[in-house]
Order: C-alpha cells, then structure tokens, then sequence
C-alpha cells in the first residue's frame, strides 16, 4: 500500500481547507487568507504530483540518472509571484474599504455600500 500522506494529499486537503474558509467566513481577512491557503495547497500538488525519489536536478550530461522535471517548479515560482501580488492588492484594497464602511464583513459593507448610492 502506497503512503496515503504525501504532498499530493496535503495539497488537496489544503485546498478544501482554504475553500471552507472563504464559503463559511464573511470576514475580509479570513477570505484573503483562505485564498493563500488555497494558493499554497495548488502550489504544493504541483510540486509533488510526478515526484520520484533519489531524482537530480536537470544540470549538466545526467542522461543515465533520473531527473526531476524543472517545468512545475518554474510555473510554482511564477505562481507564487502572482500570488504575493494579489495578497499585496487584496490587502490594499481591503484597508481602503474598511476606511470607508468601517467594517471586516462582506454581508455588512455591502449593505452599507448600498445605503450610500
């Protein structure tokens, strides 16, 4: 029987965890991190889905060695700066709304949001 805890079952659990948090919290900081935990679970099963021990890294005449594949890491890399960014801008954004409604619920600032038009 394979090892039913690996990277790939922890990044799918992470997932569902982040997908919980922002269908069951209307809190704004709650939803942004829910969305990290989620960014980290997808970054984690992509990491580790075509995993194979003792691989080396694709440097250099390895032709009889088996090689870890570098494509899913530089996607993961560029993944994770895209991710950053959109924390960076989902927390600006969050500052500017909570100035104006001054609160961290979504169901809150909405109504809010439509007594002021």
């Amino acid at each position: 029987m394979n090892n039913i805890i690996n990277g790939e079952t922890i990044g799918i659990a992470l997932f569902f965890i982040g997908m919980y948090g922002l269908l069951a919290r209307r809190n704004i900081i709650k939803t942004i991190i829910s969305m990290g935990i989620i960014q980290s679970g997808i970054i984690l099963f992509f990491l580790t889905i075509n995993y194979t021990d003792n691989s080396i890294p694709p440097i250099g005449k390895n032709i009889e060695k088996v090689t870890s594949d570098p494509l899913p890491q530089a996607l993961m890399i560029t993944a994770v700066v895209i991710g950053i960014s959109i924390t960076a801008v989902s927390l600006t954004m969050f500052i500017t709304l909570y100035h104006r409604y001054g609160t961290t619920n979504w169901y809150k600032a909405t109504k809010k949001r439509g007594e002021n038009i």
